[in-house]
């Protein structure tokens, strides 16, 4: 393997990476950018005659100071400016007075503005320093690499790998500051093969035994999944600190491997332990079911603890149910934060306690977007969709929170259970109007919604507004087809899918199935649970099996559907010899919807559906004895028949009937 890691390494000579750029979609930097498209001298005199009227609001008249004719008062008024036209005017006068030529002014201002949050001052830093100093004979890195680093640390990380590239183009020596930056922008972005080329290059200018670079390397290569290349490297560096070992352990807890984060933390000299060591080892056990007694144990070892420590010891603790455990370490807490609440309301939502969840709510110091959504997630999982609903207008109107992408995620989970479709109408307005992507979770959420809400017209339009949806949108849309009996159309996309390269996963084929058993599709089914086994290489779960006896059962194939639940690798549940029985009730077959009838009552008998269905089948076949005894048994029993209900939503107001 090391040979492998190193062969990749030395494969990419540096000049490959204005191909890899090309490949990715990148552009090679333009330098003069829309703000300074205009022809230079127009653009001037343009500043030059607004300056007069505006002189009484500008800053250097307002505080006595000499326009310009320093670097201290010119560096103080661009520090005072707000808009581009601001910039436009100190940048005239600086031509006119000539002050513009002081490299001493300029090599400040661009290392000043590079970074500054004022973006007319970032595009003028870089403005300034393409003009008049990225290509001059002194080759000096130190500026390259400010501007290197406003775009490795902002918003357009790519930009950074075009800027080391024409710094490279340009003859200007690579320090260890432009290498680390480049790597960081690397790691973000996930390139790979781009960070391949640079360890390359480093290893030729001999930088490659750097420990600060080193890290670098080793946090890229984790970052990218590659944490065979970063043990590689690891293992090879003659020096460590606890930034090498930290990055080594965060990997392996973040790709699952908790064994091998343990074994490197034990063997971390002491004094590289700090408290970053300890979380990241702790957080990987809270993680694992399997592991929250292991994470009692760090916990209990650690030296000092933050308000880290005590989140993923209440996070564990909420993940593996134990809200006893929870709330005994929530009472402790030194200091709690939003994420510590937020755990212990979605932890008991889980157990369906939303009266404590919303009871830790309404006590929380300060609500914030965080908790909310937890809240909001509660009651949709426990069906007080109404409840949510609240939330989120509260959320706005009183708490005035701007709701975040996990908010309008919920909100239409909620929506899509009401059936409220004008204000799932609403949601997508706002969505259009924010402009949100809809590649995302978003697009998914609306077609669940629009299915659910009945107009399958509108998820397929929303359906074919993505261009490059994931298998996500695809399982959505099939669903969707599913709840309204469109079984064939359900079975298109499907094969589109395979047309498009799209690997289906097990919830495509749920979807699929229960499409089928809607439009009684037999043949169809049974293909589905096939290609899934022999093509997809997935094999059925519980769920699959289900909807293949539903399938079996509505077409009246009651041996067929019996056989297949008697050959399951797994234990069926109540819920699939409830189908089956439900198809003996519909097809009369006494023979076989008895036996399952007795085992259903069984396995629970406070059901009353088992009750019902048995009792429904006496009747349906004249057998009103038997069927008198069953519902004797019911009132013996205390049991109910449970109401259904059904939705309606007349002039934005859903109503309930049972």
């Amino acid at each position: 393997m090391r040979e492998l890691h190193l062969g990749h390494v030395q494969r990419y000579p540096l000049s490959k990476v204005f191909n890899i750029l090309s490949a990715h979609g990148f552009e090679i930097y333009k330098p003069m950018k829309l703000c300074w498209a205009k022809p230079f001298p127009q653009r001037v005199s343009k500043c030059i005659n607004n300056i007069a009227p505006t002189r009484s609001e500008f800053p250097w008249t307002a505080q006595g100071l000499a326009p310009c004719n320093s670097t201290q008062s010119t560096l103080l008024l661009l520090r005072k400016c707000k808009t581009l036209n601001d910039v436009n005017q100190i940048h005239a006068r600086m031509i006119t007075t000539g002050f513009i030529k002081n490299t001493h002014l300029t090599t400040k201002l661009v290392a000043s503005f590079s970074s500054s949050p004022c973006t007319p001052l970032t595009e003028f830093a870089r403005y300034i320093f393409f003009k008049y100093h990225a290509f001059r004979e002194k080759k000096d890195p130190f500026l390259w690499n400010a501007i290197i680093k406003t775009y490795s640390h902002g918003l357009d990380p790519k930009e950074a790998l075009v800027m080391f590239c024409l710094m490279l183009d340009n003859g200007v020596s690579v320090d260890k500051f432009s290498a680390s930056l480049v790597l960081k922008a690397c790691s973000r972005l996930g390139l790979i093969e781009e960070g391949l080329q640079i360890h390359g290059l480093l290893r030729k200018v001999a930088f490659g035994s750097d420990l600060f670079l080193q890290n670098c390397l080793i946090s890229l290569y984790v970052r990218c999944g590659y944490l065979e290349f970063a043990r590689q490297l690891f293992d090879k560096m003659g020096i460590r600190d606890s930034v090498s070992y930290n990055s080594m352990i965060d990997g392996y807890v973040k790709s699952g491997n908790i064994e091998s984060a343990r074994e490197l933390f034990d063997s971390m000299p002491i004094r590289e332990r700090n408290l970053i060591s300890w979380n990241s080892v702790l957080n990987g056990y809270a993680q694992l079911k399997s592991g929250l007694q292991f994470a009692w144990q760090i916990f209990e070892k650690m030296p000092e603890r933050d308000l880290i420590s005590w989140n993923s010891m209440l996070h564990g603790c909420v993940k593996c149910g134990k809200m006893d455990d929870a709330q005994a370490l929530f009472d402790k807490m030194p200091k709690r934060d939003v994420v510590s609440w937020a755990n212990m309301i979605d932890g008991y939502a889980k157990l369906g306690r939303v009266d404590i969840a919303r009871r830790l709510f309404d006590e929380m110091p300060k609500r914030d977007v965080v908790a909310c959504n937890a809240m909001m997630g509660g009651y949709v999982r426990n069906g007080y969709s109404m409840k949510a609903l609240e939330i989120f207008d509260n959320m706005q109107c009183e708490l005035y929170l701007h709701p975040d992408d996990a908010s309008l995620v919920i909100v239409l989970s909620a929506i899509a259970q009401l059936g409220h479709i004008d204000k799932g109408v609403a949601i997508h307005r706002y969505l259009e109007k924010d402009q949100f992507s809809l590649n995302g979770k978003h697009g998914v959420a609306l077609i669940d919604m629009y299915s659910k809400c009945g107009s399958i017209e509108n998820a397929i339009k929303v359906f074919e507004q993505i261009e490059d949806g994931s298998v996500d949108h695809w399982n959505a849309m099939i669903n969707g087809l599913a709840i309204h009996g469109l079984g064939e159309l359900a079975f298109d996309l499907l094969m589109e899918m395979e047309r498009l390269s799209i690997e289906p996963d097990d919830i495509t084929f749920t979807g699929l199935l229960n499409a089928c058993a809607h439009a009684g599709l037999v043949k169809e089914g049974l293909l589905c649970f096939e290609l899934m086994r022999r093509i997809h290489k997935l094999e059925p779960e519980l769920q699959h099996y289900g909807c293949m006896v539903d399938i079996l059962g509505r077409a009246g194939h009651i041996e067929a559907a019996r056989n297949l639940i008697e050959d399951m690798p797994m234990e069926p549940n109540d819920v699939i010899w409830r189908t089956l029985l439900s198809a003996c009730r519909n097809y009369e077959n006494l023979n076989v919807g008895e036996p399952v009838a007795k085992h259903l009552i069984g396995m629970d008998s406070s059901n009353s559906s088992s009750y019902v269905l048995l009792s429904n089948m006496f009747a349906g076949l004249g057998m009103w004895n038997d069927a008198r005894r069953v519902r004797s048994m019911m009132k013996e029993r205390n049991l109910k028949k449970l109401p259904g209900c059904s939705w309606i939503e007349l002039e934005g107001v859903v109503h309930e009937f049972f």
